[in-house]
């Protein structure tokens, strides 16, 4: 039987997030809208599956849940900051360096939520993997520290996708 499951939903994780996201993106919350949402949940992941590494092992949702809230204050917060720094600092004064932060994550799933987590902040853009996928080029739009920028994305963000999936 859950062999069975598997096959028809192979990351149901997933399918609930593209579920929830399509109510979102319609604006409009009701029964259809939640359904077609599943069908989609259910089709795209399963359509995909054959292309996808191997499944993550252990991921712990409570603490995705808790990164995924961190996330999203700390964009509310940089899209501030970002906007702060445009309307009040000439570009000839903006700091912005390159930053180069040595990955502990083996596992791609983690290093492409990394990836996508420090590309949606405003300010930061991850720009390069490397090829044995050890470290990870970040661009910061302005700072006066570069190792500050790599130490907070290794505590703030690295260091809990660790934990989420250990």
């Amino acid at each position: 039987m859950a062999r069975a499951l598997y096959w028809l939903i192979p990351h149901p994780f997933l399918t609930l997030l593209l579920a929830v996201v399509w109510i979102i993106l319609q604006n409009e919350v009701s029964a259809g809208m939640a359904v077609f949402g599943l069908i989609l949940g259910i089709i795209i992941p399963w359509g995909t599956s054959v292309w996808w590494p191997d499944q993550p092992k252990g991921l712990r949702l409570g603490k995705f849940i808790i990164y995924a809230l961190i996330v999203m204050w700390d964009i509310l917060v940089a899209n501030v900051q970002v906007a702060w720094i445009v309307l009040t600092k000439p570009n000839d004064k903006m700091r912005p360096a390159w930053v180069v932060i040595p990955l502990e994550l083996k596992q791609p799933e983690a290093i492409t939520i990394l990836a996508g987590t420090i590309t949606l902040t405003p300010g930061t853009v991850s720009a390069d993997l490397s090829s044995e996928g050890h470290s990870l080029l970040v661009h910061a739009l302005d700072t006066d520290d570069p190792g500050a920028v790599r130490d907070e994305i290794k505590h703030r963000y690295e260091r809990r996708l660790l934990e989420i999936f250990a």
